[in-house]
């Protein structure tokens, strides 16, 4: 009987085989991969964009003080005989402060009573006076209608009462002028006593036992009281290029150098109008509320403040250094920017104004209708986007930072007035041109809904959008971001192309620094 034949073990050789060739060849591919990456790498000075929180804040010095300053002084002149008040001494409402020597009002008191005294026996004669002559008057009164009297003694007896009565209103008056004069007196006295017109604690003192005090002209300030230090304020100068960033209620902290390891808050509390110009810098006071419920701060102190204008949680940020790049002539990122390649080379809309809006559609809770006039509107855009862009092809420069359509603008450089001033000549009509096309639909909504979208609107329009250059498997590519808040060292950045972890472009390295 035959045995059967063996099959050759060829075919699975030939498996094996094929399986450690594509092993070599993929082992070959990653390592190649690999240098390309590295080679990159080591091509450029690169920043990672990553997610955290961006504080911006306004700096500015100040002093701190009391909310409340209360001058004491005095109304009358006289000598000091007691200060019963010291710095720093907390004092209540009403509290002795010092005494003047009363002893001249009060003879001023002893001669007005006597005055007084004296214009009432005058008083009393008038009116005894006055009594007679009435009599007088009413008895030849009578005798003259009966013709037993002339005519003539009816008129000096009607005369002499008329004198005497007018004898009684002068007593009378002179009486009220005079108890006016001790009333005076007697008040001058009670002002011999200085007191304390309110709660608080003595700043100043500026006299002495035996001091005379002079109030002829003005009041003189004898003690600063603060009212309340449990609660101080500081009254910040602040650059006139910051101050519309400023707002009430903003949080505030700031240190002193009499604390140097310590922190304080305080909150805006009045951005006041008046306007101060020293050496042609112009500044404007900003009133600060702080709480100094311990008592550690002290008035007068000089204490250096940043005003949290906006705060950013959890966003993705970049180091300014790669924002701030511009490659230079001849290299390949400059020929990667004239070539137009990166998000428009394929095929996609660089700025992302589309997508931005569309997120914020989605937050809005929108109805149908609401939905189909955003639709609309944002259909329309997207046509009148790719009408642009096709007359924009051509083009091998592009001025600022376009919104709506154009190539990518060109990164870096000093942007002179004239670009400035070109960029909002843009803005403005970009922004009547975006209320012309969501019109219809900004109408449809509630107020709630409306409030929310203009405040996106506005982020969305005065936003800048900037090209930055990323590394994608050690190649770089041309993406369009858009730039939010910024504390001075990184910078929000957001859109489509750019995520957690991506590697931006920040700088060349020279030969030298590549090896």
């Amino acid at each position: 009987m035959s045995q059967p034949r063996r099959r050759s073990p060829l075919p699975v050789r030939k498996l094996v085989i094929a399986a450690a060739v594509v092993a070599l060849l993929g082992i070959g591919w990653y390592s190649w991969n690999k240098r390309q990456s590295a080679s990159a790498d080591a091509a450029y000075r690169t920043e990672t964009v990553q997610q955290g929180d961006i504080r911006v804040a306004i700096s500015a010095t100040g002093t701190l003080s009391a909310i409340s300053l209360v001058t004491v002084g005095s109304q009358i002149s006289g000598q000091v005989t007691a200060v019963l008040a010291d710095f720093n001494s907390p004092v209540k409402k009403g509290d002795v402060l010092a005494e003047i020597d009363p002893s001249t009002y009060e003879a001023q008191l002893e001669q007005g009573n006597a005055q007084i005294a004296s214009a009432r026996a005058s008083l009393a004669q008038a009116q005894a006076t006055l009594k007679n002559a009435e009599l007088d008057y009413r008895r030849k009164t009578d005798l003259g209608a009966r013709k037993l009297v002339a005519q003539g003694d009816v008129d000096q007896a009607r005369a002499t009462y008329e004198q005497a009565r007018a004898q009684v209103n002068s007593a009378q008056a002179q009486i009220r002028q005079q108890t006016a004069s001790l009333k005076n007196t007697q008040v001058n006295i009670g002002r011999s006593i200085i007191r304390s017109p309110v709660d608080g604690v003595v700043l100043t003192r500026k006299i002495e036992p035996g001091q005379t005090v002079a109030a002829s002209f003005s009041a003189p300030e004898l003690f600063t009281i603060a009212e309340d230090l449990s609660k101080m304020k500081i009254e910040l100068a602040v650059d006139e290029s910051d101050i519309g960033q400023v707002k009430e209620g903003q949080s505030v902290s700031f240190s002193a150098d009499a604390f140097p390891d310590r922190q304080f808050k305080g909150v805006v509390d009045q951005v006041r109008l008046s306007a101060t110009t020293s050496n042609n810098v112009v500044t404007y006071p900003v009133v600060v509320t702080v709480d100094n419920s311990d008592g550690t701060l002290l008035p007068g102190l000089t204490v250096n403040a940043e005003i949290e204008v906006s705060k950013r949680s959890n966003v993705l940020k970049l180091a300014n250094a790669a924002l701030r790049f511009k490659p230079a002539e001849g290299s390949p990122l400059a020929a990667l920017q004239e070539g137009g390649q990166g998000t428009q080379a394929n095929g996609r809309n660089g700025t992302g104004m589309s997508e931005d809006l569309q997120a914020l559609a989605a937050t809005l809770g929108l109805n149908a209708q609401q939905q189909a006039a955003f639709d609309a509107a944002l259909e329309e855009m997207k046509q009148r986007q790719a009408e642009r862009m096709a007359k924009a092809q051509g083009a091998q420069t592009q001025q600022g930072n376009r919104l709506f359509a154009g190539g990518p603008p060109r990164m870096g450089g000093g942007q002179g007035s004239g670009d400035a001033s070109m960029q909002a000549q843009m803005r403005a009509r970009m922004r009547d041109r975006f209320n012309q096309q969501f019109g219809a639909f900004r109408d449809s909504l509630d107020d709630g809904q409306r409030a929310k979208w203009d405040s996106a609107r506005d982020a969305q329009l005065t936003a800048k959008r900037v090209t930055v250059y990323k590394l994608v498997d050690g190649k770089p590519q041309l993406a369009m971001a858009r730039l939010g808040a910024s504390d001075g060292s990184a910078t929000e950045i957001s859109g489509r192309d750019i995520a957690e972890g991506d590697v931006i472009i920040a700088g060349e390295r020279s030969a030298t620094e590549s090896k």
